[in-house]
């Protein structure tokens, strides 16, 4: 949760992010991140990326088949899916409901941005979002 502010408070912004993981294998439940989404209801801002650390996924499953899980994956970035004309928060919770896939998303997680006046909301979103991006996958 990122409490920076640039100067007197003027609104608190919540946003949700969840993570997306790569599971080969469902019942031993082993993961890695390969993935982030992030979405702020408020101001109708949705944001995802990924990255998959091809040394990781192969150490965790030797027949990973990566160019079948960056296809799998493309579906969260895709603007062409059926989902794409929903608001942001009912795509976010679509794309981020429990499944029992290759392709898991975290528990979804609450952020707070305070805002001070003059602040570009949409650089800040942006901002936060690289700032977890890094530090989580």
């Amino acid at each position: 949760m990122s409490a920076e502010s640039h100067g007197p408070v003027s609104e608190k912004l919540i946003y949700e992010y969840c993570l997306l993981r790569y599971v080969p294998d469902i019942e031993r439940g082993e993961f890695i991140n390969v993935g982030l989404m992030m979405m702020c209801k408020r101001r109708r801002w949705l944001r995802t990326a990924l990255r998959i650390d091809e040394e990781r996924a192969l150490a965790l499953a030797p027949e990973c088949d990566l160019v079948r899980l960056r296809t799998q994956l493309g579906v969260f970035t895709r603007s062409d899916v059926p989902e794409a004309g929903l608001p942001v928060e009912e795509r976010y919770r679509w794309m981020g409901a429990v499944k029992s896939a290759i392709i898991q998303t975290s528990p979804s997680h609450p952020g707070l941005l305070l805002l001070s006046d003059g602040d570009d909301v949409r650089k800040r979103l942006d901002a936060e979002f690289d700032r977890l991006f890094a530090r989580l996958v």
